[in-house]
């Protein structure tokens, strides 16, 4: 009886398991960009003219689209060669600003959306992906955490410009990387950008002081 229903009940949900799995380990098929571009910019359509420009693939953003975000060799290089040419630095060449005012910068995340007007403050919503001041209890791990981001740099001059740029224009540093370009998209002023900076590298900022249990 035990082998009736093992060969009745169990043998065909081992055949369903071992069909599903052998499609899941096929490679997935390759979706047109263009098709996918098409139906995201009718899902916009009712939009304003900022909106339709925000889905409009830019040069870089369609070449990591092609290349699945992981370029190599020569498209790699054409990549960050040319969003290293977007940076714009400060031009008095200081590029750390106010740590205080770069925290709110880090813990804003209005502005830039529809519920926001033309005059909202805007932010880099910086939790939202990275780990920051211990103080802070909510944060995202989508980027790599920043506690002791200038310390670990010997709070470097050269490393505070790289940072200035990786802000300003990620795609700058690591070519069709997932973070935005703030500065390239102007969506953070210069200003921002230099106090984001202090930040993470004011011996002072919370950011550098890990054993720091209660805010400023």
């Amino acid at each position: 009886m035990m082998k009736k229903i093992f060969a009745a009940c169990v043998l065909p949900l081992l055949a369903f398991s071992t069909h599903w799995l052998a499609q899941a380990q096929q490679a997935p098929s390759k979706i047109d960009p263009s098709i996918v571009e098409r139906y995201v910019a009718s899902t916009w359509k009712n939009s304003n003219d900022e909106w339709k420009a925000r889905v409009t693939q830019d040069e870089t953003q369609k070449a990591c689209t092609q290349q699945d975000n992981a370029p190599v060799g020569a498209a790699y290089d054409v990549i960050l060669n040319r969003e290293l040419a977007t940076v714009e630095f400060p031009l008095d060449g200081n590029v750390i600003g106010d740590w205080k005012k770069g925290e709110q910068v880090a813990q804003r995340g209005s502005g830039g959306q529809f519920s926001d007007s033309a005059t909202t403050v805007r932010g880099g919503n910086c939790y939202a992906c990275h780990q920051m001041a211990p103080a802070e209890v909510s944060y995202g791990t989508l980027g790599p955490s920043l506690t002791n981001y200038g310390k670990d740099r010997q709070f470097g001059k050269d490393e505070a410009k790289a940072t200035y740029a990786k802000i300003y224009n990620a795609m700058s540093v690591a070519p069709c990387s997932q973070m935005p370009r703030f500065g390239f998209h102007k969506f953070l002023t210069q200003e921002q950008i230099k106090d984001a900076v202090a930040f993470l590298f004011d011996p002072a900022s919370p950011v550098n002081r890990p054993g720091q249990n209660v805010k400023p």
